[in-house]
């Protein structure tokens, strides 16, 4: 049967932009229906403005701290509605040259505006108007979960979705929530000199990465004046005067946290309507599509990526999900998808993260099979030059391959790779040595480590020595 288009794509965030211009690539008759904005939560709520923010705040950090690099430092004088002007112009000059749905259109896209529902297997409805189409791919991310606070809603908060919004920015904020959102967030806040206080439920901030080095930074964020709550729980929420004020417990007591405003930064759940959902017979649990390892939903014509799947909530998994879901679409064989997937923290300095910590791989391969390597940034001749040495390289080995590695350097998210493609293709760390890395760089540490366990080998191997 003849079908008006091979594919509708329902949201043009990250997974619908890469999945629409690999299927227009391909001369594919491509729908892409947006509710919203082209770009999604990266460009208009995540990646692009709180990256934006955290490049003003770091001018501002290195002003006043300026005498630790031979200058003098200045107190600088900051204006937080220039810097969210500055935001929401890169927002406007990304979506004027590429993220918008005339680009697309020129690749052959029909960009259709309104709120998508599947209507079927092979329709979506938009308005009044039913799109036929052979392939549907769901990828319409996921909005800022919030947390049944008592008087949170009557009291009203900010999230990321409405945050880059203000026109007016306060000076003081508590952020509920200890995840990569909150503690970027904050840590921008705070450095262009609003009062921030981060609650978190857990017992440290960041709790997926590795210990030693979310410790580190909360050391880092702390000297710099963030105050942070661990073991915090907020119960209640309401109004004094200008103030918001929330009520809770950290580490069982009983605490009050006041400020101009509230930031709820505790997750994300997925775009879905579950009725819709319910009604196709499509499968989902807790909220979250469930597919098989093509990414197709319990009805085969349809496919869901991304934040929608609920596997990992990144910009860059998205898009890659995405397309590899339009190959298994349309051409034989099966693609093949990696679990080796990086992610960063985007402070200052940068956490990243591939694969295992020192804790799983233990759990995984037994205490005797595991090896964990680390170096300090104050052994890395560009960090003492940089000024930055609060910092380590981590690497964790199971069975003698690289099974995770953890970077918490001002380059974290660019050092990372290197280490996401050894932990790919199962190498060993000392297999890295193999490679010259220019100096002086802080990926030069990464040669530190597998160059000593080359050296270790080498050892073994001492009685061979001619003398």
């Amino acid at each position: 049967m003849a079908h008006d288009y091979d594919l509708a794509i329902i949201g043009m965030g990250s997974g619908g932009l890469t999945a629409a211009k690999f299927a227009a690539s391909l001369n594919l008759r491509v729908a892409a229906i947006e509710r919203d904005r082209v770009g999604g939560d990266c460009l208009w709520t995540g990646c692009v403005p709180s990256k934006a923010l955290l490049a003003s705040a770091k001018v501002a950090q290195r002003m006043r701290t300026a005498d630790a690099y031979g200058l003098t430092a200045v107190d600088p004088e900051i204006d937080r509605n220039a810097v969210w002007e500055r935001i929401r112009r890169i927002q406007h000059e990304i979506a004027a040259a590429e993220d918008n749905a005339e680009h697309y259109e020129q690749l052959g896209v029909e960009v259709v505006l309104g709120e998508a529902q599947l209507a079927g297997p092979h329709s979506v409805r938009v308005g009044s108007r039913t799109l036929d189409t052979k392939f549907v791919l769901l990828c319409s991310g996921s909005r800022p979960a919030v947390p049944p606070i008592e008087g949170l809603e009557a009291t009203g908060y900010l999230t990321s979705e409405n945050i880059f919004e203000l026109e007016e920015v306060p000076s003081s904020f508590v952020v509920v929530g200890g995840g990569p959102i909150a503690v970027e967030i904050a840590q921008g806040l705070n450095r262009l000199g609003a009062d921030v206080q981060v609650l978190e439920a857990l017992p440290r901030i960041l709790a997926r990465e590795e210990p030693e080095l979310s410790d580190m930074l909360t050391g880092v964020l702390e000297r710099e004046g963030v105050r942070i709550a661990v073991g915090a729980r907020a119960e209640r929420i309401s109004s004094e005067s200008s103030s918001k004020v929330v009520t809770g417990t950290a580490d069982g007591s009983a605490t009050e946290w006041r400020a101009e405003e509230l930031i709820i930064a505790t997750g994300r759940t997925p775009n879905v309507n579950i009725t819709e959902l319910d009604e196709l017979g499509i499968v989902h649990d807790r909220g979250r599509i469930t597919t098989d390892d093509r990414r197709r939903t319990s009805i085969r014509s349809i496919y869901a990526t991304g934040d929608v799947a609920g596997n990992l909530q990144f910009t860059h998994w998205a898009g890659y999900e995405s397309a590899l879901a339009v190959r298994d679409m349309f051409f034989p064989g099966k693609a093949k998808y990696t679990n080796v997937v990086p992610w960063c923290t985007f402070t200052d300095p940068e956490l990243a993260r591939v694969g295992l910590t020192g804790e799983q791989a233990v759990e995984q391969h037994g205490r005797d099979k595991v090896r964990i390597d680390r170096v300090g940034l104050d052994e890395s001749d560009r960090a003492r030059a940089d000024g930055s040495t609060t910092g380590a390289i981590i690497c964790v080995s199971a069975n003698d391959k690289l099974v995770g590695a953890h970077v918490l350097a001002a380059s974290g998210g660019d050092v990372i790779q290197e280490l996401s493609q050894a932990v790919h293709e199962g190498r060993s760390l000392g297999k890295l040595a193999e490679y010259v890395h220019a100096y002086p760089t802080i990926a030069t540490s990464i040669n530190l480590l597998a160059a000593e366990r080359r050296y270790e080998e080498a050892r073994r191997w001492a009685w061979l020595i001619r003398r």
